[in-house]
């Protein structure tokens, strides 16, 4: 397991982080792992070398942090040898509630979500602590104040964000200044969804942002589960929840590609997938989940795959994007 600096900061995370949607009972049907599940995952992550762990308050509504605080208590593992990220800004209200403020990126919710995710997690500081999604109805100033009188109060040693566009980030960082600025940014990147390098990757480089990969195995289609011309598995997660979208004629092409290559290197195909993201340049870590042992053994060999450049070059050609502009306009003047 490789270990890599998160952005310009100087703390360093497993290549490999542990998602913990699976966490617990609900969000979208994706959480089915309770208490004994959960604590088996983390110990034979933190024995695979992972050191990394990623929850949100909304999975599952609290439960998925507080499995993943419970694992790691039960498990004695010591609280500095982990790093813990979590996230505020969806709606955390039960069933049969309907709290205006309990949702979003104010002062408000952020101190109270905050908070409760500490109470969660069973402990006094959370290592990363990241907005979900953009708030529309909040001054980015009210939530970049909140966020660093967490890290000024010791609740937070650094903060993130996920989802957000490229102009949001550099508003974001600039409103901060030489307080609490983003570090990292958590964002869907998949060999079948690769938009990510038009703006944020160059963004995060050039500006020191560590990236985060959420469904590098883009939400189960790149597993070998899903073909051409046959039914999708039955009780597979996208016959229930159909996320993040893909172009599926696309999907079937890099699965049979994926499959020769694994075929010809004794591997699997989410093996290479996650390989193939870790090689790209910018990322700090991959994020994978798993319900079952056998997933989460199978995704921690993914670190030991090499490549040739000839066949990185032909999954690049294959999932290549389409030329947009300012793109090939900015080419002619590389050129130039």
């Amino acid at each position: 397991m490789e270990y890599r600096f998160l952005g310009n900061t100087g703390l360093r995370v497993s290549e490999l982080c542990l998602g913990c949607m699976t966490f617990g009972q609900g969000f979208f049907g994706i959480g089915e792992v309770e208490q004994e599940g959960a604590t088996e995952l983390v110990k034979r992550a933190l024995e695979g070398g992972i050191n990394f762990f990623d929850t949100a308050d909304i999975y599952s509504l609290g439960q998925s942090e507080t499995l993943l605080g419970g694992a790691l208590k039960a498990l004695g593992t010591d609280r500095d040898s982990v790093v813990i990220a979590t996230k505020v800004r969806g709606g955390m209200n039960p069933e049969g509630q309907s709290d205006p403020n309990n949702v979003g990126l104010s002062r408000k919710h952020i101190i109270a979500g905050c908070e409760a995710s500490l109470k969660r997690l069973g402990t006094d500081h959370i290592d990363l602590y990241q907005i979900h999604g953009p708030d529309p109805r909040t001054p980015l100033e009210e939530t970049m104040r909140a966020l660093e009188d967490l890290v000024r109060q010791g609740k937070v040693r650094y903060v993130g964000c996920s989802n957000l566009p490229a102009w949001q980030i550099m508003k974001a960082n600039g409103l901060a200044g030489s307080g609490a600025a983003f570090v990292s940014l958590q964002a869907y990147y998949s060999l079948l969804g690769r938009e990510l390098e038009l703006e944020l990757v160059p963004m995060c480089r050039d500006q020191g942002l560590g990236i985060m990969v959420w469904s590098p195995l883009a939400g189960g289609f790149i597993t070998g589960k899903y073909r051409r011309d046959q039914e999708d598995p039955e009780g597979s997660r996208r016959t229930t929840f159909d996320f993040p979208p893909v172009d599926k004629e696309k999907g079937y092409d890099v699965v049979e590609k994926l499959d020769a290559l694994a075929k010809a290197k004794g591997s699997t195909i989410p093996r290479l997938a996650l390989s193939w993201v870790l090689k790209q340049p910018g990322i700090s870590c991959a994020i994978i989940g798993a319900k079952r042992m056998s997933q989460l053994e199978d995704n921690l060999l993914a670190v030991d795959v090499e490549w040739s450049e000839e066949e990185l070059a032909e999954l690049a050609e294959l999932t290549a994007l389409p030329n947009l502009y300012p793109h090939w306009m900015l080419a002619n003047f590389a050129r130039a």
